[in-house]
């Protein structure tokens, strides 16, 4: 079927029009009709993208389960890579859209979410003391799916559904159906995962959730929301994620946009854009980003860990992506990628499925969180006649709250603390320090792609800049400096990374090799100096303090759950005598110097540290002139 048309006439005689994609992408008046074939594949790299014409070429339907190709644990539900070969593109205008899908109802039976609102809770609870209070983590992301059966046919109530939310939602990045004979999607989405048009990456990392009822949310409410702690925090987090993987698919990383207010029909949330310039592949794009934080957690790879120990059952497509892949007029890659969220899943038997989530931080609490999954399901909910309707006013608000002076000043006063390093344009070499100048610097990654941000630092600074997982077996006589970075887990445990990075350090210490240690480098190098590490009362993921650096106040982010403590500034340990920055209150170091080493508890390189660069300036000149050791292996003797 090439229209339209002719494909809601084949579904009216009870035949499958075939597999085909219709779909409004932000701020469009029209929607966009794709028709092909369908083809499974079983990793990114092997998605089709034909250069033989421009335009989209491939829509792909990403699964959770992918991100096992990042080497990530998750529940592997078998869902497949489904790719629809676009072999037919069409514009169809909106209003002609609205007269041609089938009005409702939809009609359901034995709605209810698979887990109900009390198991929730308490997975919340367990989460929050489990693994943000041990220090797995800042924030996770865990879900739940409601389950109904629909009566009728399957595909008409997706198209029913997807005429609903493009009369009464508002502010979706993509509101679609996507029918592949094996399933339907449909939904509207309002979240760019990420993009690429003329070598440009873009990503919009959203979190913060403002519930209302009516067409309009209450203006004074929604300025308490935007004054919340819990919220700004919870967005800062998200940023800070998405700043880690911008740092690997832009060769200067990504340039921190806004925030925004993205308001939609039941809830708003806030925003920012991320963007930044790239050369790689699109498939290559789409597997350094599997998958945003605001549906996983940070960091990353133990957030899937954590995913997969409290879920225990797959995803499916629940925060994948749907992948547009094609190419420009001048022959380069496109990406057009949204998360699958505030999506419906239905079978060809009618089975339906709505997953949705919930962002945990240390200031959560079960019930919010609870009330948060329902908020988020309301909008695909109500298109399929389980939920009140939002009051119709058209795909685009009558009244914008974002326009509103005071909420823009909200807004904007949210950045006021954050670190120009990621707001601001630089020339190339404004920051270099002729000290480092002609100097290389290893990273190892202990876990958290912070380490890709440090990098980004560094190199501003005039390093050269190499990263490697603490795995790796590599000797590190040709660096003249080491960076043992930052990773989740109880730097007092015995388990295989703590062991080998503890050997690592120790190496570096005894070789004399210059050695700067951020986050869980620093509770391990502690530990090596005699110093106790504690685990805090309150968790220090994602806090922002201002604290005494040597002297000096420093406005900087903290991502840790344990500490150093000391009673005095300076100690004699194995290596020497060692200067520390410590807490007046409870003697948490802050940060610590000695001969040819150094180490900071927090993030210099976070968003939530705008004095993190001033840090890095003044720690690494004192380190570099210390001479280097013999042949050292990144990963130690484990």
């Amino acid at each position: 079927m090439h229209s339209l048309t002719d494909l809601l006439a084949a579904l009216a005689t009870g035949a499958d029009p075939g597999p085909f994609a219709l779909l409004r992408r932000e701020g469009a008046d029209h929607l966009d009709l794709f028709t092909g074939a369908v083809q499974t594949v079983d990793r990114l790299a092997d998605i089709p993208l034909p250069t033989a014409a421009s335009g989209p070429a491939t829509l792909a339907l990403v699964p959770y389960r992918q991100v096992a190709e990042r080497g990530f644990a998750c529940v592997n539900d078998g869902v497949p890579l489904e790719c629809l070969r676009i072999h037919r593109h069409e514009r169809v205008p909106m209003a002609s859209v609205l007269d041609a899908l089938p009005e409702g109802p939809v009609r359901t039976t034995g709605a209810a979410f698979d887990i109900p609102d009390d198991e929730y809770a308490a997975t919340v609870a367990r989460v929050l003391a489990e693994e943000i209070g041990r220090g797995e983590g800042a924030n996770f992301v865990i879900h739940r799916t409601l389950h109904a059966q629909v009566q009728g046919a399957p595909l008409t109530a997706a198209l029913a559904a997807l005429r609903s939310l493009l009369l009464r939602e508002r502010g979706a990045y993509w509101t679609f159906v996507v029918h592949t004979g094996a399933r339907t999607l449909v939904g509207a989405s309002p979240e760019r995962h990420v993009s690429v048009n003329d070598g440009l990456v873009m990503m919009n990392p959203i979190s913060g959730t403002f519930r209302h009822t009516g067409a309009v949310a209450d203006r004074a409410a929604l300025l308490r929301f935007l004054a919340d702690t819990k919220e700004t925090e919870e967005l800062y987090m998200v940023l800070d994620e998405e700043l880690k993987m911008m740092a690997t698919v832009a060769e200067q990383g990504g340039q921190v946009v806004g925030p925004y207010l993205k308001e939609m029909s039941h809830l708003a949330h806030t925003e920012y854009l991320l963007a930044g310039r790239g050369s790689k592949d699109v498939c290559d794009v789409l597997r350094e980003t599997m998958f945003a934080p605001t549906v996983t957690g940070s960091p990353m790879e133990n957030a899937c860990r954590v995913i997969a120990r409290h879920e225990r059952i797959g995803r499916r497509y629940y925060s994948g992506v749907l992948a547009l892949l094609g190419h420009d007029d001048s022959g380069r890659q496109t990406l057009d990628a949204p998360i699958l969220i505030r999506t419906a899943e239905i079978s060809p038997a009618g089975e339906l499925r709505v997953p949705v989530g919930a962002t945990l931080v240390r200031h959560s609490t079960p019930e919010a969180e609870v009330a948060e999954t329902h908020a988020k399901a309301a909008g695909v909910l109500a298109a399929l006649d389980l939920g009140p309707q939002a009051d119709r006013t058209g795909p685009r608000p009558v009244v914008r709250l974002a326009d509103d002076p005071q909420v823009r000043a909200a807004l904007a006063a949210r950045n006021a603390p954050l670190a120009r390093f990621w707001l601001d344009q630089r020339p190339p070499g404004a920051l270099a320090l002729p000290a480092l100048a002609g100097r290389r610097a290893l990273i190892v990654d202990g876990e958290d792609s912070f380490t890709s941000m440090l990098a980004h630092q560094l190199g501003a600074l005039g390093l050269s800049v190499s990263v490697r997982p603490w795995s790796a077996e590599e000797p590190v006589r040709s660096y003249d400096l080491v960076v043992v970075g930052p990773g989740p887990g109880d730097p007092t445990g015995d388990t295989e990374k703590m062991v080998r990075l503890r050997t690592f350090l120790a190496e570096l210490l005894d070789a004399g090799h210059p050695t700067l240690a951020v986050c869980l480098g620093h509770q391990l190098l502690a530990g090596l100096l005699g110093l106790p590490v504690h685990r805090r009362d309150a968790p220090y993921q994602g806090l922002q303090r201002t604290v005494p650096i040597f002297g000096t106040p420093r406005r900087v982010g903290f991502y840790s759950t344990f500490t150093a403590r000391a009673t005095a500034d300076r100690v004699v340990g194995p290596y020497g005598p060692v200067e520390l920055a410590r807490d007046e209150a409870d003697g948490a170091v802050h940060a610590l110097r000695g001969w040819g080493f150094a180490g900071v508890q927090f993030h210099p390189e976070s968003v939530l540290s705008p004095d993190g660069v001033a840090v890095l300036a003044d720690l690494l000149p004192e380190l570099l002139p210390a001479p280097t050791g013999g042949e050292l292996s990144t990963a130690g003797q484990a």
